[in-house]
């Protein structure tokens, strides 16, 4: 039961493209960071496609979880989900909040955050813990 699951909700395109998609926005929030530009117009949008993928991610292992399914430790997991749906808006905010360099910088930490906690989660449901 556990290992079907494994391999359909957290290893996969999805699980990939949210790291690349978060990197990309990183480095190009990095790039504003740099130039000394506040994070525009296309970055948001960016923010908003990834926050989109995180809770299809969030949904999918949710599901999972209801049904019984996942690693031992699901309070790690469930904290994990809801810190990765949570920063991309706390970063919008926090990017509009502040129109500055350190609007683009808050949105690039943000940015490299999320690779991290989403390859945590993998191993953490992969039982690689």
């Amino acid at each position: 039961m556990f290992r079907g699951l494994r391999e359909v909700s957290m290893i996969g395109p999805l699980a990939t493209g949210l790291i690349v998609l978060s990197l990309v926005i990183g480095l190009w929030a990095l790039v504003n960071t740099m130039r000394d530009r506040p994070m525009g117009r296309v970055l948001p949008g960016a923010l908003a496609l990834l926050e989109l993928g995180l809770i299809v991610q969030a949904g999918v292992v949710a599901a999972a979880l209801a049904r019984g399914e996942g690693p031992p430790g699901t309070a790690t997991v469930i904290g994990y989900l809801a810190a990765t749906v949570l920063i991309p808006p706390v970063a919008l905010f926090l990017g509009y909040a502040e129109r500055s360099r350190w609007g683009s910088a808050v949105i690039a930490v943000a940015g490299f955050a999320i690779p991290g906690m989403v390859g945590r989660l993998l191993q953490i449901w992969q039982g690689l813990v």
